[in-house]
């Protein structure tokens, strides 16, 4: 299903589905909701992450899966997620194989059937804690409840209208738009812990104290991808014997798609403009993508007519691949979405246009390989228009003001300092 089709599904039915788990759910004796107010400190047996959608935001979810961890290391960790973004999981090793659970949206069918499967699986497991990390989508709040989990840790609109998703959450931290989402994630995991005096204390469990993340770079930091022994050796041999022209040039890779929601991209000719003033430099440059982003790559590349300019969309099989491909290359240019995540567990230095959504909640996490990262967003007053409110739907006509006025100079001179070459 497109994505549309997936906001109307939930919207709607959605919608409907959790009132009927709500109505369910106040029917439920006193001695089953007390269970889950006990003074005696919570130790689950296994936790289920629902994290349904981008595979970025699980790289943004590692410093919680670190907190789940320490916290809880007796429990199995079990994730949820759309079958399509399981890889950045398995490449983390947040779960082990069989504690990962795939929903397919490839149709209506499909995805009824997948997520009767997903509940049966977890209720079988025996979860007894749920962290619904998506925001506001009722489908992951039906996942939740009929887990058959005491405890059950979401997001909450509190008074707000039109984000209903059921009323049955009993660890609710509301959305804070204002902090990012790492540390939300964080504030999830935690509103899962048992408190003094038989209760919840008091709603939001957000009002929990606060970790210091500066001072505990446990949970700050990220945990690199480990490579191989020769890994990295034999990915830059093949490079350079698939692109011969490449010689010693330091490589930048650009990555100009906006992925499934096009609104995120910066300007093709502004990407345009950056690459030719890298080349002149002596730089190579590569386009990198899924293969659907080979048309724009391959207008760009036939643009800039250079032997170092390189089509490298579909070159990398899958996301270790390019991370290895990171590890060889000196700096990642992209716009909003996986890629400049994923940069974070390599030694890559990124630039990171942002304008549709904001950084505050969704720069990437800082490398602990000593990788720089910069988010560049200009601050339109009408930016960010994607939100958690508004299911990610812009009202913008096509027309983004917020990109267009990161300029390729500002883009250069970032760069240029990134790479040790004079402005």
């Amino acid at each position: 299903m497109n994505i549309n089709t997936q906001r109307m599904v939930d919207r709607y039915a959605g919608q409907m589905l959790c009132a009927a788990l709500s109505l369910i759910h106040s029917f439920r004796p006193k001695e089953t909701l007390r269970e889950a107010t006990s003074d005696v400190a919570f130790q689950p047996k296994a936790i289920a992450i629902l994290m349904l959608s981008e595979m970025g935001s699980m790289v943004l979810a590692q410093p919680m899966i670190g907190y789940l961890k320490e916290r809880y290391p007796a429990a199995d960790l079990h994730v949820v997620q759309l079958g399509k973004n399981q890889e950045i999981v398995r490449l983390l090793g947040f779960a082990k194989p069989e504690h990962m659970h795939a929903i397919d949206d490839s149709s209506l069918f499909n995805l009824v059937t997948s997520l009767y499967c997903v509940i049966r699986d977890l209720r079988r497991a025996g979860v007894d804690a749920v962290i619904d990390c998506e925001l506001f989508a009722r489908i992951s709040s039906a996942i939740a409840y009929l887990s058959g989990a005491s405890r059950l840790a979401g997001f909450t609109s509190h008074t707000q209208e039109g984000l209903y998703r059921g009323s049955f959450i009993n660890c609710a931290v509301p959305y804070n738009p204002y902090r990012r989402i790492a540390d939300q994630f964080i504030s999830l995991a935690r509103a899962l812990e048992a408190v003094p005096n038989g209760a919840f204390k008091s709603m939001p469990r957000s009002k929990l104290a606060q970790i210091g993340f500066a001072a505990d770079s446990r949970f700050e930091k990220l945990k690199p991808l480990a490579l191989q022994e020769g890994e990295l050796g034999r990915a830059v041999a093949k490079l350079k014997a698939d692109f011969p022209q490449l010689d010693d040039k330091p490589l930048v890779l650009l990555y100009p798609g906006g992925g499934i929601l096009p609104i995120r991209a910066w300007p093709e000719n502004y990407f345009a403009n950056v690459a030719k003033a890298l080349l002149n430099k002596g730089c190579a440059v590569g386009f990198i993508g899924l293969p659907v982003d080979k048309p724009l790559a391959q207008s760009l590349v036939g643009e800039l007519q250079h032997e170092a300019a390189l089509d490298l969309t579909g070159y990398t099989k899958n996301i270790r691949e390019l991370l290895v491909l990171f590890f060889h290359a000196k700096l990642l240019i992209t716009n909003d979405g996986g890629p400049g995540h994923f940069a974070a567990l390599t030694p890559i230095h990124t630039i990171m246009f942002f304008g549709p959504e904001t950084p505050a909640l969704y720069a990437p996490l800082a490398s602990s390989l000593g990788g720089e990262s910069v988010a560049l967003f200009a601050g339109t007053p009408c930016s960010p228009c994607l939100t958690a409110y508004n299911h990610r739907t812009s009202s913008c006509d096509g027309d983004n003001v917020c990109l267009a006025e990161i300029t390729p100079a500002q883009v250069l001179n970032h760069a240029n300092r990134m790479l040790g070459m004079p402005s």
